[in-house]
């Protein structure tokens, strides 16, 4: 696979850099990106592919479970990097049904040490859901409870967004609106969960 990728590089510089060398030398001596994409590592949800953006348009970050922590600080650096230096005004936190991070919230055996510790940040999702299953009296298909706590996820990760100070202050001066979407892989489509949101 390692060859693979770099022979891909080598069709990418005849194919594509080269025709378009205009443009990556432009993009080389700056970027403005207009969105912050804050997303699962899932290797099947490549985000320039499902939007069809080119290179520039979009800044990213990825983690297992598009998890928005406080306490990580890679996070926190590319939120700051994000709001106060290339002055990005959309933010949008994308999860997909089928994600192995919102799965592993149900595996309470196994020899992982930092995943549950990471999934932490994700568990009030998968309470949400539950309350509002229980309180129904009914008895739903496990991959429905699923798509439910990967939506409620990315709510939930809206809110831990907005904890931090310099996006609230951001979004209250109208720089900033956060918005909340799912990838569905089954048909490729991706769907609003959470509407824009600005500062009041």
């Amino acid at each position: 696979m390692i060859a693979t990728l770099l022979e891909g590089n080598k069709r990418f510089v005849e194919e594509t850099f080269e025709k378009e060398k205009e443009f990556f030398t432009v993009l080389a001596k700056d970027q403005k990106p207009t969105v912050l994409w804050i997303g699962c590592s899932d290797s099947r949800v490549p985000v320039n592919t499902i939007t069809q953006t080119r290179a520039g348009e979009v800044f990213v970050h990825r983690n297992v479970g598009n998890i928005v922590a406080n306490n990580d600080w890679n996070l926190s650096a590319v939120l700051e990097f994000s709001i106060n230096h290339l002055k990005i005004p959309d933010i949008v936190i994308c999860g997909h049904y089928g994600c192995g991070g919102i799965n592993a919230l149900m595996e309470e055996d196994g020899d992982d040490k930092y995943i549950p510790i990471w999934l932490n940040n994700a568990y009030k999702a998968k309470e949400r859901v539950d309350e509002k299953i229980n309180a129904l009296h009914i008895d739903m298909p496990h991959e429905q409870r699923m798509n439910l706590i990967v939506e409620e996820n990315v709510r939930l990760q809206l809110e831990h967004l907005q904890e931090y100070p310099f996006v609230r202050k951001a979004m209250t001066d109208k720089k900033l609106k956060i918005h909340g979407w799912v990838y569905d892989m089954s048909s490729g489509e991706i769907k609003v969960v959470k509407n824009s949101i600005a500062g009041q």
